[in-house]
């Protein structure tokens, strides 16, 4: 027997609805904030995500799919979405469209990673980018966004921590200094973490283990005491804005996020139904990903959320309402019955109702089950005896309440009654 892979998921009939529920109240938030949907290839060129994520980073170093086609060019899998996007909206000129460009995605995504709970090897996600601004009002509006989609979905146990990384400048400053502070303290720290001294020292502060997130507090100082004038008015901005819309928020210093590209602010929500690994999102601002990339300088901000997590907190929480049905069912009786019904089927399914019919040829009682679990609404039965006589059977599921109507006019008197 053949089963799927390790770290992949068979999304099934009884589920789908769930994710279809999430996605339209995303599509539809996100829509009315004038968001247009972007998709992009599921493969890229390797390069794209090395430099546009960072070669010494966790998910370029360690995650990525990579495979060399008949062409011998290095192909990835992607590993995230916003390289991707800024890689459209380059090469096909949004830009000189509208100085801002408000997109969003809904896509699969894939990392070779440990497998766990709301972690899988193929994973979905929706986010959504403003490329174009420079301004904290950017910052702002997708942070305030993303949490509003939250509490349209009827999650309530949200923390947003917020950072500023600052510009390039001021971080190239920030971790000489650093540098110097836990140089000699580094040996305390885990392997992991003395490998990312040297080839990426920022990466420390998303090291999980408890002793080095204590040395860290010890002996790191904090990148907010480092800032450019101009970064400390941007950040205080993105406040006072996120003040202004009631979004409540707390200042982490050490939130610095996974990938290399970001600027200034940074960003995740987080919520306790989760776990130890409790984001549920993450984003900020990437302002040099654009030149990275060959693109002309283009500032952008954005955030990520895992569907898979987002899913299990509101399964958890029950918000998900269940799925209604109008589902019109029609049950057979004598083999003179099938292409009436068939006829009558097709009818009303091109009229615009969800109508099903028995395949199986059983009896009436099998047939009345088959509806029930279906969960029709409405039953027509159809025999050899109704259209002798002109006539059907319209059966109220609910109340058990059974109408006989004129089989020549059926579609029309159906379509009357259960409007």
């Amino acid at each position: 027997m053949y089963r799927r892979l390790k770290g992949t998921k068979d999304i099934l009939p009884n589920e789908v609805y769930q994710w279809q529920y999430i996605e339209k109240t995303i599509r539809d938030h996100l829509e009315r904030n004038n968001y247009q949907e972007i998709r992009t290839p599921f493969f890229e060129v390797t390069e794209l995500f090395a430099r546009g994520i960072g070669s010494d980073t966790d998910v370029v170093s360690k995650e990525m799919y990579t495979f060399t086609d008949k062409g011998d060019t290095s192909l990835t899998l992607r590993p995230e979405l916003t390289a991707p996007v800024m890689r459209a909206y380059i090469q096909n000129n949004l830009g000189q469209i509208n100085p801002v460009t408000k997109l969003y995605y809904i896509g699969s995504l894939f990392r070779q990673e440990r497998p766990q709970k709301g972690r899988l090897r193929q994973f979905n996600q929706f986010g959504f980018e403003i490329i174009g601004p420079e301004h904290p009002e950017a910052d702002a509006e997708v942070i305030q966004t993303v949490y509003a989609i939250y509490h349209d979905l009827g999650i309530n146990d949200l923390k947003v921590r917020l950072n500023s990384i600052g510009s390039r400048s001021s971080r190239q400053h920030y971790l000489k200094i650093l540098h110097t502070a836990l140089e000699k303290h580094i040996d305390d720290f885990c392997e992991t973490c003395q490998q990312r001294f040297e080839k990426n020292i920022l990466r420390l502060f998303d090291c999980k283990i408890d002793r080095c997130q204590a040395l860290l507090d010890q002996y790191a100082p904090s990148i907010l005491d480092h800032l450019s004038n101009e970064d400390v008015l941007h950040f205080e901005e993105v406040q006072a804005l996120l003040n202004a819309a009631y979004v409540p928020f707390d200042i982490d210093n050490k939130l610095v996020r996974g990938l290399d590209y970001y600027t200034r602010t940074t960003f995740e929500i987080t919520s306790s139904l989760l776990g130890s690994q409790d984001a549920v999102c993450g984003g900020g601002r990437y302002d040099h990903l654009a030149e990275d990339l060959d693109g002309p300088p283009t500032p952008a901000v954005g955030v990520a959320s895992g569907m898979e997590r987002l899913l299990m907190i509101l399964n958890e929480t029950h918000a998900i309402p269940q799925k209604e049905t109008n589902l019109i069912y029609t049950a057979i009786l004598g083999d003179n019955a099938r292409q009436v019904a068939f006829n009558l089927v097709s009818l009303l399914r091109s009229r615009g109702y969800p109508v099903e019919m028995d395949f199986m040829r059983r009896s009436l009682k099998a047939q009345m089950r088959d509806a029930g679990k279906k969960q029709a609404k409405w039953v027509i039965i159809i025999g050899t005896d109704e259209i002798q006589n002109d006539k059907i059977v319209l059966k109220n599921m609910a109340s058990g309440e059974q109408k006989e109507l004129q089989l020549s006019l059926a579609a029309d008197q159906i379509e009357s009654i259960v409007k």
